[in-house]
């Protein structure tokens, strides 16, 4: 869990990606010798602070956003979300701006709901706060702030070790409306002709996916793929007997949902561990849903 524990203490809300992609793609080229296939590496600016892999001969593409939720300084003391933060009164936040580190506290107007934080200055304008990490691990559990969707990130990492045929891409925005993920899906079908993916991506735990029973293949969210993939990931996924739960939602989103809306005729499947405490700094997943994250990756990607 160490790597796991180092991607969440990386500072990245939407829109500020850049310092995780930077330790993505030197982890990348410090452990890529040891993998068992050497990836292409597609980066720069022509992909803003995306990274996308290229394994072999790839049919599937695995997508795990690098972003987080966060906060953005307004005037007068006031926070603006960046996604979807819980908010509650006495939240731990870090940062920087120019005139040095920063750890504050959010304050939620009882009132208005509005937002705020304290501190012993005024913080600069436009800088941009995230939860301080407090990451624990037990026997059973992990929990940290931006497990969603650093945990897929590790996924995916991992994945990437014995991975012989496919793609993986660390993708940005996703917490905050998007829009990295439709170039990259052009990019992708258009050179490497592959159109079918996996959302790598943490789901929530409800009244139906419960802790511990595996991870969650999401049969819709607020979009609904199309059911002849899905229904290919579930016989795999049966055939592999491998834990994991069926998810059905009616909101929610992720990476699939530019997929979707997107000019090329891509199929998509999110599959991803369950957590709770959804969005705060307490978000809380069990090891054996991560476990079987990874195992049900391994073989979907070698079977798709």
């Amino acid at each position: 869990m160490n790597l796991l524990r180092t991607l969440c203490q990386l500072a990245a809300p939407s829109g500020s990606e850049a310092p995780l992609t930077a330790f993505l793609l030197d982890y990348i080229r410090r452990q890529a010798p040891q993998w068992r296939v050497q990836p292409e590496v597609v980066a720069g600016e022509d992909f803003q602070d995306c990274i996308i892999l290229v394994f072999g001969q790839p049919r599937t593409a695995v997508f795990a956003h690098i972003d987080s939720i966060g906060f953005t300084v307004r005037y007068g003391r006031q926070l603006v979300r960046i996604g979807g933060p819980a908010a509650e009164t006495g939240y731990r936040l870090v940062g920087e701006d120019s005139q040095g580190p920063i750890e504050c506290t959010l304050t939620v107007d009882d009132k208005t709901g509005a937002l705020g934080y304290e501190f012993s200055r005024d913080i600069e304008r436009g800088t941009t706060l995230t939860f301080a990490c407090d990451f624990r691990e037990t026997e059973e559990s992990v929990q940290s702030c931006y497990l969603d969707n650093r945990l897929g990130v590790w996924n995916a990492l991992r994945l990437c070790e014995t991975l012989e045929d496919g793609i993986v891409v660390f993708s940005c925005y996703e917490e905050h409306g998007g829009g990295t993920v439709k170039f990259l899906a052009k990019h992708i079908y258009e050179t490497y002709g592959v159109r079918q993916a996996l959302v790598c991506d943490i789901t929530w735990v409800t009244e139906g996916v419960h802790a511990g029973q595996g991870c969650a293949i999401s049969l819709r969210d607020s979009l609904i793929p199309r059911r002849s993939y899905v229904e290919r990931i579930r016989q795999i996924a049966r055939q592999s007997g491998i834990p994991h739960q069926l998810e059905v939602e009616g909101s929610g989103g992720s990476d699939g949902k530019e997929l979707q809306h997107g000019a090329q005729p891509w199929d998509w499947c999110f599959v991803g561990a369950p957590e709770d405490h959804v969005h705060t700094p307490n978000e809380l997943v069990h090891k054996a849903d991560i476990d079987s994250m990874l195992r049900l990756y391994r073989v979907l990607m070698q079977q798709l």
